[in-house]
């Protein structure tokens, strides 16, 4: 059985970072897309970052391009959202999805695994 266990949320002030992380397990890691998404209250789940298999490529959404970088560490079956220059409007719970794509996956529809989420707070 596949799981995702995202963990690194917390509460952070503006302008501050947070490094999240995503284990993995239950598929091999190193075949299968991942990808960040964030869903904030009352609002619709969106996409955030995406990498591909090997790590050599991503992709990010416009609002977070230059502040957050998505990594993979293959042998460590856990994948990485570095945030900086975090802003209130990134508050959020941030979930991380597995799917089977030799390129990074931006829709949701795609991904056939999510984690819990992890809650991110950004205070002004």
């Amino acid at each position: 059985q596949v799981q995702l266990v995202e963990s690194g949320g917390g509460l952070v002030q503006a302008g501050g970072s947070l490094r999240l992380s995503c284990a993995a397990s239950g598929r091999t890691f190193s075949s299968y897309a991942m990808g960040w998404f964030r869903q904030a209250p009352g609002k619709a789940r969106e996409f955030v970052a995406a990498i591909n298999w090997s790590g050599g490529s991503t992709y990010y959404a416009d609002s977070v391009k230059g502040r957050f970088v998505i990594s993979r560490d293959n042998p460590k079956n856990t994948v990485y959202l570095e945030m900086n220059n975090l802003k209130p409007v990134d508050t959020a719970v941030y979930y991380c999805a597995t799917g089977w794509s030799s390129r990074p996956i931006t829709s949701e529809y795609e991904y056939d695994y999510w984690g819990r989420g992890t809650q991110v707070t950004v205070s002004s």
